[in-house]
């Protein structure tokens, strides 16, 4: 029978518990690029990134104790790291930046390519994108978690309620208003330009 990722990790982390420092290790290589790709999110920083996840994992060592056996260690991680970025964030006091994730460089909400670049459509482009961040920025910053660990890093709603400590069902409500926020604002941008060609066809 094939052993599932989440029972291997339960293994080293009972090992870990024991006093096996290795076994804590093998945690670390297994989820340390991961989390630094979460935390570089937040702050925009790869050596800052690092260290937060450095930070990470000692405050998940020094708390393996209270870590329930029957959740998922990568969930309990990934809460760990998010809370840390956050917190880096607001002890800057750069809470403005929270979040503040270049959407241009992920899967969702991607400009569809076009088979010939015109200056107009490149401009076009830019702005479409400039108002989806603009957007997604002003979202409350629980939905724009909710998006961001759903459509950035792929979590399930089962996961993201785990990091985010509320229902599932809030969880999905979150993404659906954000999503819907989203495709408002997209679908008001086309027709506002769409007028705009019109009045100059005139």
């Amino acid at each position: 029978m094939k052993v599932s990722n989440k029972e291997l990790d339960l293994v080293l982390v009972k090992r870990a518990k024991s006093g096996d420092y290795q076994a804590f290790d093998l945690l670390v290589l297994k989820y340390q690029s991961r989390l630094i790709s979460t935390a570089f999110k937040f702050v925009k920083d790869v050596q800052i990134a690092e260290d937060i996840v450095q930070d990470s994992f000692i405050k998940a060592f020094n708390a393996l104790e209270s870590f329930r056996e029957d959740s998922s260690f990568y969930t309990w991680i990934y809460r760990i790291t998010v809370n840390t970025s956050k917190n880096f964030l607001v002890s800057k006091k750069r809470k403005s930046e929270l979040l503040n994730s270049d959407l241009s460089e992920e899967a969702s909400y991607e400009i569809e390519p076009v088979e010939t670049y015109s200056p107009e459509d490149l401009l076009q482009a830019t702005q479409l994108q400039k108002v989806i961040t603009e957007t997604f920025d002003q979202l409350g910053e629980d939905t724009r978690t909710a998006l961001t660990l759903r459509e950035l890093d792929g979590l399930s709603y089962e996961q993201i309620a785990d990091v985010v400590n509320c229902p599932v069902g809030t969880v999905r409500s979150r993404i659906f208003r954000g999503r819907e926020v989203i495709d408002e604002a997209i679908s008001q941008y086309k027709q506002d330009n769409k007028t705009k060609y019109l009045e100059v066809k005139k």
